[in-house]
């Protein structure tokens, strides 16, 4: 088979359509034919995005090309030079379909994305609430302070939801949890706020049931409130 015959070889080969023996032939042509080693160059992406392809539009997109370079009456066939365009044209359509499918992705991407985000602006108040306390106890003293604690039990300990208001506006504060044996631990500690409102959470590794009493302790150590935990 002389260089013109060979050239045609050109797109089997890029998509591996050749038998061994034609395509160690066409190799060897390659090895005298700029042109043809430019115009497999040129083209090598081709494979990978007719595999990117559904199968049927693969196959319609080779055989239009394929038609295109078929002569029909009166039409002479292409010359060797002219079979690059052909497979440009294949080329060019098969990207004009890839960023079809891309433009497709990117909005149903973009679509799934604002859902989600319109999901997690609806679920994010839902999924934040604190979990419910297994037990809740409130004090209030004759100033008008008011203290709210909601104790939610833990593999690890217990949980102290704090909720406190009219507490004093100065100085520092802390939280201490005291077993029913008479040990004591701090569950947590705070800054004065100047409205007299303050919601924190604290933790102790002391187990709800062993719990006798909560206390509030200013910055000197001295109670200003303390909620009894009822026994069982």
């Amino acid at each position: 088979m002389n260089g013109t015959g060979l050239h045609h070889l050109l797109g089997a080969y890029l998509l591996g359509g050749l038998e061994a023996a034609e395509a160690a032939a066409f190799e060897e042509h390659l090895d005298s034919c700029a042109d043809c080693r430019q115009e497999l160059d040129d083209l090598a992406s081709l494979p990978a995005l007719l595999d990117a392809l559904p199968v049927p539009d693969a196959v319609a997109l080779t055989a239009a090309a394929a038609a295109a370079a078929v002569p029909g009456a009166g039409e002479r066939a292409p010359a060797a030079h002219e079979s690059g365009p052909v497979l440009r044209l294949l080329l060019d359509e098969v990207a004009a379909r890839r960023r079809t499918v891309r433009r497709r992705w990117s909005a149903a991407v973009a679509a799934a994305a604002a859902a989600c985000l319109a999901l997690g602006i609806v679920a994010a108040p839902l999924l934040n609430q604190p979990p419910k306390p297994d037990a809740s106890y409130s004090v209030q003293s004759g100033e008008g302070l008011q203290v709210t604690v909601g104790l939610v039990r833990k593999t690890w300990g217990t949980e102290l939801a704090v909720d406190g208001r009219s507490l004093p506006v100065a100085g520092t504060f802390s939280l201490w949890v005291k077993d029913r044996d008479g040990g004591e631990d701090r569950a947590c500690s705070w800054t004065a706020t100047p409205s007299g409102r303050v919601r924190i959470t604290g933790a102790t590794p002391l187990q709800l049931a062993s719990i006798g009493s909560v206390e509030m302790r200013n910055g000197q150590q001295q109670t200003v409130a303390v909620i009894a935990v009822p026994d069982g």
